[in-house]
């Protein structure tokens, strides 16, 4: 994939600033001016997706990613946008998401976030000791291991496995 050239890449960072000032419509305006032939890149794709989420539009945001992981999917970035799109998105739910993530733990066995939100779409379907395992594989995968165990006990969908959280 060839690197973005001005205007372009000055269009994607005006709309990364806008983002980190927390104004998501500024960001859409400036993607907005991305010449037609860069709309697909996936730098483009991966910020236009932060703005869905920014957005709360997961219909759009389901739509991004899917083309995020079209156009490279060896970006495991868009598997788990998908996921998470796809959960929140009408027509959408767990269950989708759930069937959108799992291949991607085999693309991408280092990554723990993959592993992460499989436990959460495993416990929140109620299916506990699935969302354990899989919550062990996040541990398994992380850098740190605590950051795991502290994010899940901060996590609303892992609160039915707090307790056994607690005991690590």
């Amino acid at each position: 994939m060839s690197a973005l050239q001005p205007p372009d890449v000055h269009f994607l960072l005006g709309a990364i600033g806008w983002l980190e000032l927390g104004l998501p419509m500024e960001a859409d305006h400036e993607l907005d001016r991305i010449t037609e032939a860069c709309l697909q890149h996936p730098y483009v794709l991966e910020v236009r997706w932060q703005v869905c989420a920014a957005q709360r539009d997961w219909g759009k945001g389901v739509v991004v990613a899917e083309a995020l992981v079209a156009k490279a999917p060896e970006r495991d970035s868009g598997w788990i946008h998908r996921a998470y799109s796809l959960r929140r998105a009408r027509g959408g739910g767990l269950q989708q998401a759930w069937d959108a993530l799992l291949p991607a733990f085999e693309r991408f066995p280092q990554n723990s976030l993959i592993p992460y939100n499989l436990a959460c779409y495993a416990a929140q379907s109620g299916r506990l000791d699935e969302a354990w395992n899989w919550l062990n594989k996040a541990m398994k995968a992380a850098s740190d291991e605590s950051s795991i165990k502290t994010m899940a006990l901060a996590d609303e969908d892992l609160k039915p496995l707090w307790d056994r959280i607690r005991q690590l």
